[in-house]
């Protein structure tokens, strides 16, 4: 028999419990065929001598902001800013890139957290040179913008307006501090938006580069085409142009913000349906482009303190954060969206936002007979009591929780949450123990989202000083390594043909010059990827592969 690859003179986990390990694989047709001796007499098109490296199912991102991510790579970048000098000298630089002195600056990667002391207005201004400025806050939930750029968006600086779901923030005298959050971001992205669809889409193709650089074969994009956190309502139209131009270098699955679904009308016997025109829900597309569950916004940022938690922030009298919207309305669309047979993923940071999620799908799914096509999800959970998990397993919802948040962030939410609150943060060991589907992802551009950095964080939960981070949830390599391809497989409804390799499965592998489980764990996140490979396909490789 002749078939398309085999790869062979490889350590390969394949993650299957029938044959654990192999030294050769073969490809047909983008699926496994076989290993080691099931390949005896069989030629291919492509053989490849993996020279002892390590191969293993590819890695599977659950909870990624792709076309963010891409659009971060030609802005100006604050990730690592410390000093409120370094913004500034960074926009001055930045405003003598365009000859338009009216176009908008644009910066992302900025952590309040990490600055000396707050930006100011004035300054602000002074640096941009005349022009709107945008800052993009890394937790993704929150806007600095300069005055030029509050008057652009009709705000102004001495700001009367009320946003439900968000914050304008002024000082003592009413003038805006230039910091918008959650909800009150959206006047800037009402003048900067939709943005064009080709630019959506070479911003998928610079993120999807940048994955297969880093062994990732499959991505969930979390929320697209509505609210704050999508770029047009056109976006997934950009997906299908990217996957139809040879643009994207992984399969994605892109999940639809609640703000698009709306009520479509049927049958009088149908009952309530919360879904897009002509009936359109999740599970649509193929194993290259899917449409995923509705994504839904509960809360905030933990970051930003704006999470719903039970216990008011450290150092806050009454600082518990706050809701996205009514409850009321959000169960309406919950139930509808359900009763339509979509999967739910509800970005749940603060335990009194997981609350109510969970009370908001415990309703949902009994009033309706619709099973969707992939499991519900809750998405990060920033503090999860004890007593909250069994509630999630009876759901049978998958728990997507950041361990790159500890690393990048950990100092700081550490400090708002309190050393007791600090224990139950981005949980990961009692998630499995509790028999919740565990997933590997990074939201990024949130925090990296390189997969074996990402691993190393799972393995070790240490701030960016070394502080402990919840250390009675760390877990083992293997299980950091199962999290992020079987897990993810699972999470996103795909656990038949991915996530691990077996004959008939998807080809989707990662080719690594060690194997993360026999190397000090603080130095996983530096092995390097030496080649991604996505249906037997070729999608990076670091060098020439080596062909018989």
């Amino acid at each position: 028999m002749h078939i398309d690859l085999i790869f062979s003179h490889a350590r390969i986990r394949t993650g299957w419990s029938q044959r654990p390990v192999a030294s050769a694989v073969g490809v047909w047709q983008g699926v496994v065929v076989g290993f080691d001796e099931q390949l005896d007499g069989m030629t291919a098109d492509t053989e490849v001598n993996g020279r002892g490296a390590f191969l293993m199912a590819g890695f599977n991102d659950a909870h990624a902001h792709s076309v963010w991510y891409g659009q971060t790579l030609s802005e100006t970048d604050l990730t690592g800013a410390t000093d409120r000098s370094q913004v500034y000298e960074k926009v001055t630089q930045a405003s003598g890139d365009d000859s338009d002195a009216s176009a908008w600056l644009i910066a992302a990667g900025f952590d309040p957290l990490a600055l000396d002391a707050p930006l100011e207005l004035d300054a602000l201004d002074r640096a941009a040179h005349g022009r709107p400025l945008l800052i993009k806050h890394a937790s993704g939930h929150a806007y600095t913008v300069n005055g030029v750029g509050l008057e652009a968006v009709g705000i102004g600086r001495y700001p009367h307006a009320r946003i439900d779901g968000g914050v304008i923030a002024t000082d003592d005298e009413g003038r805006a501090t230039g910091l918008l959050e959650e909800n009150a971001m959206r006047p800037v992205q009402d003048v900067l938006q939709p943005d064009p669809l080709l630019e959506i889409s070479r911003a998928l193709d610079r993120a999807t580069t940048a994955y297969a650089r880093q062994g990732l074969t499959s991505v969930t994009d979390a929320g697209v085409g509505g609210g704050w956190i999508g770029h047009s309502p056109r976006e997934f139209a950009a997906y299908q142009d990217a996957h139809e131009h040879g643009m994207l270098s992984t399969r994605i699955q892109a999940m639809i913000t609640s703000d698009v679904l709306h009520p479509v009308h049927g049958h009088r016997t149908e009952g309530p349906f919360t879904g897009l025109d002509a009936g359109i829900r999740c599970g649509l597309g193929d194993d290259r482009l899917q449409i995923g569950p509705m994504k839904l916004f509960v809360d905030g940022s933990l970051l930003g303190g704006t999470a719903a938690v039970t216990e008011p922030y450290c150092g806050h009298d009454t600082g518990h954060g706050y809701l996205q919207g009514d409850p009321d309305a959000m169960t309406a669309t919950i139930t509808g969206a359900v009763h339509a047979g979509w999967a739910i993923a509800t970005h749940a940071i603060g335990d009194r936002g997981l609350d109510l999620a969970l009370d908001m799908l415990e309703r949902a799914t009994a009033e309706s007979h619709r099973t969707p096509p992939m499991p519900h999800r809750i998405e990060h959970g920033g503090v999860v009591r004890p007593e909250q998990l069994p509630r999630i397993k009876s759901l049978g919802a998958a728990l997507v929780p950041q361990p790159m948040f500890i690393a990048a962030y950990g100092d700081g939410m550490a400090e708002k949450l309190g050393d007791r609150r600090t224990l139950l943060s981005y949980p990961a060991a009692s998630v499995l123990r509790a028999g919740i589907t565990l997933p590997g992802s990074s939201d990024r551009p949130v925090a990296e989202g390189a997969p074996l950095r990402v691993i190393q964080a799972f393995v070790e939960r240490t701030t960016q000083t070394g502080r402990a981070y919840g250390p009675d949830e760390r877990i083992s390599v293997d299980q950091a390594l199962s999290a992020y391809t079987t897990g993810s497989a699972r999470a996103t409804g795909w656990a038949a043909r991915k996530g691990h390799l077996a004959p008939g499965m998807l080809a989707d592998f990662v080719v690594l010059s060690d194997d993360p489980r026999e190397v000090p764990t603080n130095t996983i996140g530096q092995i390097g990827v030496l080649s991604t490979w996505v249906g037997g396909e070729c999608t990076f490789t670091a060098e020439q592969p080596v062909r018989r």
